[in-house]
């Protein structure tokens, strides 16, 4: 079998992030343990206005900074270009895309296939948190292995909320998990993940983010005091302890990415043998 061809679809406008470092290891043990040959491009969509055409094979697009309202930017109108004609082909080709969208992608792409609402947070969304699988969520592939409730590395100022069950019904989508219940807090819990087709998995977390890498940034002295500055001793203190238990963060990396490289790959390699 020829090499899979996978793109990269960089959000991050050139802001340091360890987002792209995490999804580049995740690819590459991916060809390891896939026993395949992957074909990786990167492309800078929000500084340089670059997108990818549809020849290739799995998609990933990653989280961002900044809002993701809509804007006259000529990259969004272009990504949502990309995104509407890989759902197109996904109905009428045999040979489908598989896309994974992460936390800004998946609000873009959420707003802009009418799923909910995104808005502003009262306040940011930050640290290891747990997530709550719905009964879609317990029976969806890429999530199987995961526990009640699983943790997650969480980095939200917007958020979809408030979604649109009958466009959720429309598209076929399920609603795969939720954030922490706050009985004590009147606001919509937070979707924290989707399936929108079958080639099409989208999370509101980061599930690239690792537990060991992000534990080392974690306890350099900028990064602390950045996050102490920001958040409180007690805060800091929490993510390093979650980071550091290989049942949170370090888990959920080794179960959702793989797992959805693992069936893309599948999927891909059945269509090419039969």
């Amino acid at each position: 079998m020829e090499s899979i061809r996978i793109a990269i679809l960089d959000m991050y406008n050139n802001a340091p992030n360890e987002g792209m470092r995490c999804i580049r290891q995740l690819v590459a043990r991916g060809a390891e343990e896939n026993g395949v040959l992957f074909h990786v491009d990167t492309f800078n969509v929000r500084a340089e206005d670059a997108l990818p055409g549809l020849d290739y094979d799995i998609y990933v697009s990653s989280g961002g900074p900044g809002s993701p309202l809509a804007s006259d930017e000529l990259w969004e109108v272009r990504y949502f270009q990309f995104i509407d004609s890989l759902l197109a082909h996904n109905q009428t080709s045999e040979q489908k895309k598989h896309l994974l969208l992460i936390c800004h992608s998946f609000q873009l792409v959420s707003r802009h296939l009418g799923v909910g609402t995104i808005s502003r947070r009262k306040s940011t969304s930050f640290g290891v948190l747990p997530v709550h699988l719905t009964p879609a969520g317990v029976a969806e592939p890429v999530l199987q292995g995961l526990p009640e409730p699983f943790y997650v590395v969480d980095s939200r100022d917007y958020q979809l909320a408030d979604v649109n069950l009958e466009r959720i019904e429309e598209l076929g989508a399920e609603i795969l998990c939720l954030e922490k219940e706050r009985p004590h807090v009147p606001l919509a819990r937070a979707v924290m993940a989707i399936r929108f087709t079958p080639e099409v998995f989208g999370t509101q977390f980061h599930p690239e983010a690792d537990g060991e890498g992000m534990l080392r940034y974690m306890l350099t002295d900028e990064r602390k005091q950045q996050v102490v500055t920001a958040y409180g001793e007690a805060k800091y203190h929490e993510m390093v302890s979650l980071l550091a238990n290989p049942d949170t963060i370090e888990y959920t990396e080794s179960v959702i990415v793989p797992t959805f490289l693992r069936r893309a790959v599948a999927q891909i390699s059945q269509l090419a043998t039969a």
